[in-house]
Parts: structure tokens; C-alpha cells; sequence
């Protein structure tokens, strides 16, 4: 008979605790295992498995006990950098959304909006391009150097570290702003033409009232948005792989960045 003391009990369960409060705080907020349409079971599921995989090579876990303030306190901390690790990657795929919204707006393709099943309305082109994101992010093995920064951020930030730098959050919160500029500078080619043509309806419309605008301009609009889409297409990869470059970069500098100063 094999007797386990309650040491040895509480042992493993911090050994599994913890960490995977981290591991559930990436994936619920992550942009492919954080969709609504995955199960709950396959995100604590494979979060699960995560962490038992991670859980030998983890450093000297802290003696506080799990029911305690300062238990309570480290299931916080290891979520709060979960989310902050799942919404930096989130905000990577979020800039070809933001440049799809810029072009079907442009293209008048305002009322086409994809029903997805969680009830939110979402533009055409803005799910096609978040489709060819993740399946690029995908073919180049980028899920696999997600998890390898998931497993290092325990020697950068290890449980029960001493709380969290503040400046971490605030470099997140400037992150941000990338889905603005980079979203804008993909779509910016589509955009300008676009806006050339409808000034020069518009100009048309005011030269010749007679003609109907709205019945040419609309036409016009979608046959040259498409095509400049495909002309688009061409050197979408490689805007997509300084997109991940940047982003796995800054994956890494925020794991530093949350690390309390010595």
C-alpha cells in the first residue's frame, strides 16, 4: 500500500495548479483556442495537458499554501500573465481584421457581414483575412513557437515571483495601436484608389446630373476593389511575415517586460 502524506499531496497540487492558471488565461484570451466555437472541455483539456508536460521543468515553487490569501494572490498573478501573453498575440491578428473593416467599408461591401455562431456580426473580407492569417500562422509552425515562449516564461517569470512590473501592461496597452497603424498601412493602397474613384463619381455626378451615379459608382467600386484585391494578395505574405515577426518579437519582450525589477 502506498501512503501519501498531505505535503506530498499539496506538492502536486501547486505543481499543477498554478501553472495551469497561466496556461487557461492564454487560451481563453489566445485568437484560435479563445474562440467561443471551441469547447470549454478542449481548452482546460489541452491547458491540462500543457502543464503536466511543463510542470517537471519548472523552478522552486513557492511554500504558500493553495487556500490562502497568498495562494489566492498567485492564481491572480499567473492569469493576469496568461491574458496579457493571449491578448498580445490576439492583437497580431486583430491588424488584418481592422484592414479588412478598411476596405469593405470602402468597397461598399458595409452590409455583407458574415453571422458567425457567437451572435457577432463580422465584414466579409475582414473573416477572410483572419482565415489566411491563421492559416499562415499555422503552416509556419508559429503555434509551436507560442508554446515554446509559454514554456520559457517560467524561468523568466517563475510562480510566485514578487509581483509584476506595471510597465509590462502599459507596453500592452501601446501594442495596441498596432492594429491601427499596421491595419491602415495594409489597406491604405486599396483605400486611395478607392477614394479617387469616388471623387471622381462624385465630380461626374456634378458635371452630369443626368447620369446615375449610384447605379455605375457601386459596380465600379466592387469590380476595382476586387481586382486590387488580387493585386493585393501578392505581397500579402510578406506583409504577414513581419506581421509575425513583430509579434512573436514582442511575445518575448513582454514576458521580459512583466518581470518585477531587482
Amino acid at each position: 500500500m502506498v501512503d501519501v502524506s498531505f505535503d506530498q499531496l499539496h506538492a502536486w497540487l501547486t505543481a499543477f495548479l498554478w501553472p495551469f492558471m497561466r496556461l487557461s488565461g492564454f487560451f481563453l484570451a489566445a485568437p484560435l483556442l479563445g474562440h467561443s466555437a471551441v469547447p470549454n472541455r478542449v481548452k482546460i483539456g489541452l491547458a491540462a495537458l500543457l502543464c503536466i508536460v511543463v510542470a517537471p521543468g519548472l523552478p522552486p515553487l513557492p511554500a504558500a499554501p493553495v487556500w490562502s490569501w497568498a495562494g489566492l494572490g498567485i492564481v491572480v498573478e499567473q492569469t493576469l500573465i496568461g491574458v496579457a501573453m493571449g491578448l498580445a498575440l490576439r492583437v497580431m491578428f486583430t491588424v488584418v481584421q481592422a484592414a479588412g473593416e478598411f476596405i469593405g467599408l470602402q468597397m461598399g461591401l458595409a452590409f455583407a457581414t458574415f453571422v458567425s455562431p457567437d451572435g457577432a456580426n463580422t465584414m466579409i473580407l475582414s473573416r477572410l483575412f483572419y482565415m489566411i492569417t491563421l492559416l499562415m500562422f499555422l503552416a509556419v509552425n508559429g503555434h509551436l513557437i507560442v508554446i515554446d515562449t509559454l514554456a520559457t516564461s517560467f524561468q523568466t517569470l517563475p510562480v510566485g515571483t514578487s509581483g509584476l512590473n506595471p510597465n509590462g501592461f502599459e507596453m500592452l496597452v501601446r501594442y495596441g495601436g498596432t492594429i491601427f497603424v499596421s491595419g491602415l498601412l495594409l489597406a491604405l493602397p486599396l483605400v486611395a484608389a478607392l477614394l479617387i474613384v469616388n471623387l471622381s463619381l462624385g465630380i461626374l455626378n456634378r458635371s452630369a446630373p443626368q447620369l446615375t451615379v449610384f447605379s455605375v459608382g457601386f459596380p465600379t467600386s466592387l469590380t476595382l476593389g476586387l481586382f486590387l484585391l488580387l493585386v493585393l494578395m501578392t505581397d500579402f505574405g510578406r506583409f504577414l511575415q513581419g506581421l509575425f515577426s513583430e509579434g512573436l518579437q514582442f511575445l518575448s519582450q513582454l514576458v521580459e517586460a512583466l518581470a518585477p525589477l531587482s
